[in-house]
């Protein structure tokens, strides 16, 4: 989970996780990664899912089609009506079955985790010597307020941990260190606020 300073840097999340039952044959992966920009830049978002999906595809051609749905309905804000940000790819108890074996899945759940550095790296590098006003660092304290409702409402991880007892520090690391909220927001028709918020929406293909 990264927290950018800059506004014309996304958000970024990934995780990869292994579960397996003692005495039993029970054993899958889960994980994924997704992006949250402040601002979608379209040309970002296109080179982000077309990333993941060349990754998918090496293992699974059906897979960037499965988890990229999967990440939308997940990573979705119902109070809202909107998503966290433009997705990405979401998988949970994939284990071996007739299509891929248990350690093909262990190597496709590799390389996602593999890609994170090589695609982030390439989006701060796109945006980080952009210049940027009071203005649009108020819209990600904003951004970031949807991103910590998600995690306290939704997030499955977070939930998860609440209720068992977890380390408070660990779980709530994932929230942004400022956020804001702003009573019943209406961006300014055509500003680029108004156009992030057009595709805060499920099904949108970007490749």
């Amino acid at each position: 989970m990264i927290h950018p300073n800059h506004p014309m840097v996304p958000i970024i999340h990934m995780n990869i996780r292994y579960f397996e039952m003692p005495g039993s044959e029970v054993k899958w992966f889960g994980g994924g990664i997704d992006l949250t920009p402040h601002y979608v830049i379209e040309d970002d978002a296109r080179f982000f899912h077309g990333s993941l999906k060349a990754v998918c595809d090496t293992f699974n051609h059906d897979f960037y089609r499965r988890f990229k749905s999967w990440a939308d309905d997940y990573f979705f804000i119902k109070h809202r009506n909107e998503t966290r940000g433009i997705g990405g790819i979401f998988y949970d108890r994939l284990t071996g079955n007739e299509e891929i074996s248990l350690e093909q899945v262990f190597e496709f759940s590799k390389a996602v985790g593999r890609s994170f550095v090589p695609i982030y790296t390439e989006l701060v590098n796109r945006n980080r010597d952009k210049q940027f006003t009071e203005a649009q660092q108020q819209w990600q304290y904003q951004r970031r307020s949807r991103y910590a409702e998600f995690n306290l409402v939704y997030d499955a991880g977070t939930k998860f941990g609440l209720e068992t007892n977890g380390r408070i520090e660990s779980i709530l690391m994932s929230l942004p260190p400022t956020a804001k909220w702003v009573y019943d927001y209406h961006a300014q028709p055509g500003s680029e606020e108004e156009k992030t918020l057009s595709l805060l929406k499920k099904g949108i293909n970007w490749v």
